[in-house]
């Protein structure tokens, strides 16, 4: 591609950068741009990833189709289906009419799916037969339809690991990333770093009337020794605060020092380890936590079925006439007997209940005030809390709703 179509796209979409990962990333958007090829984007938080998609569809032959941009992580697991794929009048309670979907509304368009790799499994199996067929069936409907769209999607979850663990389809992945473009991150760009804080910096100045800030040779090389977790996004924030926080117009080290952490080598805002004699780490302790956890409410699950069974086993023994006594599991000799027995066995079986109803309060207590420390933790941002907790955004919106914490 030549430097001037580059160079017109940046001016075209406000991208700001020269370095070569983003020229790539760009160049490749515009060459599969003709094409109905699926293209996956993958890259970090807040690296500017949905700025491609858009590229892609404005350059392509759909450009005068419609263009949606879904975030699959903000749609909960059971309204997602309904989403994507539209339903019939009737099919669930709040269905007053018809909708096609994302897909049946994007026909002859392109859909942008961020975050899909929050996608639930039964979802991401409708989403690949509509990939690879142009099909699909609406929710509570009976009759195929057929949709012509272009699919782009983009991910910060590294999925590899997610199809090891289960929480991706192998063959959607493939299926998807016809085409991987990958987004640098922003500690990655280098020289492109100072440049988007001036960038920043001029739309503040601009908007609100006031004179801009601008760096000194020290501020300069600090912040382009900080690696930014927050990549973009972050360094928008932090122009935007200094901007308006900082009485100094000229930035130097000492006052950039007050908005961004002291500790440059890091990509935490609040470092994890503790080195000492065992370079203890909190973070696997939580992870390891979490596992104990999740396996404990899966054992006590598996123990209330066998409860109920045993129950529902102690109760047809109870009624069944004593002519079929030789049928029975339990021995009895009279009826008085058998009576005593099944006394006691429920009485065994409700103490079991009881202790399992304990332990799954105790479970529900430990996981409420995990969700709680980690909302102060950040301030109530869900969106950190979650990426803190190892939960997708669903998970935690289901949490809250859960533990009656959702105005928390």
């Amino acid at each position: 591609m030549k430097v001037s179509e580059l160079q017109d796209i940046k001016q075209r979409y406000k991208i700001v950068g020269n370095c070569a990962s983003l020229n790539h990333a760009l160049d490749v958007a515009l060459q599969v741009a003709p094409t109905d090829l699926s293209v996956l984007i993958v890259g970090e938080s807040g690296v500017g990833k949905e700025v491609i998609p858009r590229v892609i569809h404005d350059s392509s032959p759909r450009r005068r189709g419609k263009y949606f941009a879904i975030n699959c992580g903000s749609i909960p697991e059971g309204t997602i289906d309904s989403e994507l794929f539209g339903h019939v009048k009737g099919s669930f309670t709040g269905a007053i009419g018809d909708s096609p979907g994302y897909f049946g509304a994007a026909d002859k368009g392109t859909l942008f799916l961020d975050e899909v790799g929050e996608l639930p499994l039964a979802t991401q199996a409708r989403l690949l037969r509509v990939l690879e067929t142009g099909e699909y069936i609406p929710v509570g409907a009976t009759d195929v339809r057929k949709t012509d769209v272009r699919v782009v999607a983009a991910t910060n979850v590294n999925m590899q690991r997610a199809i090891s663990e289960g929480r991706f389809r192998e063959d959607l992945y493939y299926r998807l990333n016809s085409i991987p473009i990958h987004m640098p991150p922003l500690r990655e760009r280098g020289d492109d770093i100072p440049l988007l804080f001036r960038f920043f910096a001029m739309q503040m100045a601009e908007k609100y009337k006031m004179e801009k800030v601008v760096l000194t040779d020290g501020a300069r090389t600090m912040l382009m020794k900080y690696k930014w977790p927050g990549n973009i996004r972050q360094l928008k924030n932090v122009t935007e605060q200094i901007s308006i926080l900082s009485p100094q117009r000229d930035i130097t080290p000492e006052v950039l020092s007050e908005f961004i952490p002291q500790d440059m080598e890091t990509t935490q805002l609040v470092s994890m380890n503790h080195h000492g004699d065992s370079d203890h780490s909190f973070e696997s302790e939580r992870e390891i936590l979490y596992k104990i956890l999740y396996e404990l409410r899966g054992h006590v699950n598996e123990l209330t079925q066998e409860i109920a069974q045993l129950k529902k086993k102690l109760n047809t023994t109870a009624d069944t006439p004593a002519v079929a006594s030789t049928q029975n599991y339990l021995p009895r000799v009279t009826e008085d007997a058998e009576a005593e027995e099944y006394v006691e066995l429920s009485n065994v079986a409700d103490r079991m209940t009881d202790k399992k109803k304990t332990e799954s309060l105790n479970l529900e207590t430990i996981e409420k005030q995990m969700l709680i420390k980690a909302l102060e933790r950040n301030n109530g941002n869900r969106k950190k809390a979650a990426e803190e907790l190892g939960y997708s955004d669903r998970t935690l919106y289901r949490r809250l709703k859960q533990y009656g914490l959702e105005d928390y």
